[in-house]
């Protein structure tokens, strides 16, 4: 595995962190649209700014958090698939992303362009949708916050292995 000097890698995670919290900010902000239309703002006008927003800013967030997210789980000890928290994120930003790009970013399309015509079941998931998707990124919060569950069994015996091989490798250097 590479690894990055210490600068990149508090770079790697800065440029993380903003990207992260520009997805929920902007995830907040359909939310907050969506509750506004349900409480009797225009749809007229509360449509088209979702269906922008969810286009120009969540969809293309959505996909750099996913990128950067997987770069430095890559570039830094934790790994991709070493701990099982990080694959807990992995799936949740993914399948995440998935919904984003093929479900709420065509949904707010539409919804942008009917307006005050969109249906009162179509204008319930774009409440439903956004605090949904907000709740999955305060878990993925908290478990880059907590690490819990320590290394998976795999990757324990793989990292035992791995010290073996080394100690093994210094004791030949030695003779």
């Amino acid at each position: 595995m590479r690894r990055i000097p210490p600068t990149a890698r508090k770079a790697l995670l800065t440029l993380h962190l903003v990207t992260s919290l520009g997805w929920l900010g902007a995830d907040l902000t359909l939310l907050t649209l969506g509750v506004a239309a349900q409480r009797g703002a225009d749809p007229a006008v509360v449509y088209p700014v979702a269906a922008l927003i969810g286009t120009v800013l969540f969809a293309p967030l959505s996909v750099l958090v996913w990128l950067i997210g997987v770069a430095s789980a890559l570039l830094t000890p934790w790994g991709l698939l070493r701990y099982r928290w990080v694959l807990v994120k992995l799936v949740i930003t993914t399948v995440m992303v998935g919904l984003v790009l093929f479900l709420l970013t065509p949904n707010l399309r539409h919804a942008g362009a009917l307006g005050a015509a969109l249906p009162a079941r179509d204008r319930a998931d774009l409440v439903i949708a956004p605090a949904v998707s907000t709740s999955l990124m305060i878990i993925a919060t908290v478990l880059s916050t907590y690490k819990p569950w320590g290394r998976r069994p795999a990757a324990r015996a793989a990292a035992a292995g791995a010290a073996v091989r080394t100690g093994r490798d210094r004791a030949t250097t030695r003779m």
